[in-house]
């Protein structure tokens, strides 16, 4: 075995992916990607500007029980004729220029419906809240998992092309062998149909490595984005110490989704009480100020007057019919809101089932992350076994071949599968409704410096 080999073997997995790709660029960890994201993410961006929107649709309903005050101001100029019956011939024509101002103020008292769109404005604002959360939550696994994605193949990438060196180191040898007679030209074949095979899934690596990385850039907004790699392997987080009850419980009360779908619920039982107000009368307070002034007179008059009419009183309006509109509307609202209730249920039924897929695939991850890393150490030991068994006479090319391929094979499971529990452990988190942006430190901490 070459140097280049022995070294390899000697190195962890992330230093040589490091040695790999070790370029000029500066890498950035997930916090700092993070970060990068919540200014360029084009649906992130549209989800705090839906949020915006919606606190101020949300705050329109204060109009409904607030006083309304409205002013105008008019002027008019008449062109005035008078013509009297005993003197038909005479006519009287005189000029009249009159001003009005005018100040209203409506202030409601009784207004059923108008109270329960105010109510209902308290919960568009919990529920434009929740949904801003939510989209969060989404923007931080969708960083997390593009980050790792572009980790995983650069492990892909890296392993494969060890594992091409190795193959080609023993397709060399199998050549010798070959030419000094202790070794068929099975060996030989064997070797080189592996090699051509690890070089094809080397190009495909690549390939994909490339794609990965585009799709970050595209997500983070940076033109060459260079995820840090994960050092600290030995121990990534803990197994759970509540069961998955709790967790389910903790998304009953936390989950933006289950929120969002309450507050939906309370939005379409407060629109029936619109609807049937329909049927209630209304009262209002109501002041009116109108000043007006004759500039030149009056028709009978040429003396300037100014003419104030303030006046104060109560509106009462009484529906009477309203061709089945309200009857119908009320059916309408009765029936959306038996359907936001039955939405409430099913999204307590998803994020109960998420939380749980969550939670067992972390505790899975985990013990498949153990039980990878045994595997590795098996697989180190069986190849070092059959490569001297080879040496020896003992063992043919291909079971060294098959060493190979199954050890590297493990060594991009292990990878990946730790990958997996880091983000894993987010979406419990987000399922469970307490991911938050301080969830990214404790991976940060594995990165390296």
């Amino acid at each position: 075995m070459s140097l280049n080999c022995h070294l390899f073997r000697a190195l962890p997995l992330a230093a040589a992916v490091m040695m790999a790709f070790a370029t000029h660029a500066q890498a950035q960890s997930l916090v700092e990607m993070y970060d990068a994201a919540r200014g360029y993410d084009a649906g992130f961006i549209s989800a705090k500007a839906q949020f915006e929107a919606n606190l101020a649709k949300a705050n329109q309903t204060l109009g409904g029980i607030l006083p309304n005050i409205a002013m105008s101001v008019s002027s008019a100029k008449t062109d005035f004729k008078s013509q009297l019956r005993s003197t038909p011939n005479t006519v009287a024509e005189k000029d009249l220029e009159t001003r009005t101002v005018s100040a209203t103020l409506v202030q409601p008292i009784y207004r059923p419906a108008a109270w329960a769109a105010y109510k209902q404005g308290g919960s568009l604002l919990q529920q434009a809240a929740a949904q801003f959360e939510a989209a969060e939550h989404d923007l931080l696994i969708r960083v997390t998992q593009g980050y790792f994605d572009v980790l995983v193949g650069e492990d892909n990438l890296a392993l494969l092309n060890a594992q091409r060196t190795a193959v080609g180191e023993q397709l060399a040898s199998a050549k010798r062998n070959f030419e000094v007679g202790t070794a068929t030209i099975t060996g030989v074949r064997d070797a080189q149909a592996r090699f051509d095979l690890t070089n094809a899934q080397t190009i495909a690596a690549e390939n994909d490595l490339r794609i990965k990385r585009l799709a970050l850039d595209l997500l983070v907004g940076l033109s060459d984005a260079k995820p840090k790699r994960l050092l600290q392997i030995n121990q990534l987080i803990a197994t759970p110490k509540e069961d998955v009850n709790q967790w389910v419980s903790q998304a009953e009360t936390t989950s933006p989704a289950i929120r969002q779908a309450q507050l939906a619920l309370e939005v379409a039982s407060l629109e029936v009480d619109k609807a049937t107000a329909g049927h209630k009368p209304t009262l209002d307070a109501q002041m009116n100020y109108v000043r007006t002034e004759n500039i030149k007179g009056t028709a009978i008059s040429d003396l300037q007057t100014n003419v104030f009419t303030p006046s104060v009183g109560v509106v009462l309006n009484v529906p009477l019919f309203a061709g089945f509109t309200t009857m119908y509307r009320i059916k309408e609202t009765v029936a959306l809101e038996t359907k936001a209730r039955s939405d409430l249920e099913n999204a307590r039924r998803a994020t109960a089932q998420a939380t749980r897929s969550a939670y067992f695939g972390l505790v899975s991850g985990l013990s498949q992350v153990k039980a990878y890393e045994a595997a590795e150490a098996s697989s180190q030991s069986a190849l070092d076994a059959n490569k001297l068994g080879y040496s020896v006479g003992v063992n043919i090319n291909i079971d060294v071949l098959n060493s190979q391929s199954q050890l590297y094979q493990t060594k991009r499971d292990l990878a990946k599968a730790r990958y997996d529990v880091l983000v894993t452990n987010l979406k419990l988190r987000q399922a469970a409704g307490t991911l938050t942006p301080a969830d990214l430190q404790p991976i940060n901490a594995l990165l390296a410096p």
